[in-house]
């Protein structure tokens, strides 16, 4: 499995580690990713899923539902 979130499709980042004498290396900016389970009320169940911080925080504002819609994901999968 890729390292992504199920919600949001955040994945890695490149970007360059750059020192005190300005030398330039690339390195790999990872996603802060926690697998989650969340209650689906309209499932009647728990949902698994592999999220970002930020899609945590989101879904406190949001339902599960409306933000598995406007994702374009089937809870049902899952």
């Amino acid at each position: 499995m890729a390292r992504q979130c199920q919600l949001t499709g955040k994945k890695a980042n490149n970007a360059y580690a750059v020192s005190h004498s300005h030398r330039r290396t690339k390195k790999l900016q990872e996603v802060n990713l926690q697998w989650k389970r969340i209650w689906w009320a309209e499932g009647n169940r728990w949902v698994k899923l592999r999220l970002s911080t930020k899609a945590i925080k989101t879904l406190e504002h949001k339902s599960l539902s409306v933000f598995a819609k406007e994702s374009g994901i089937d809870l049902n999968r899952f």
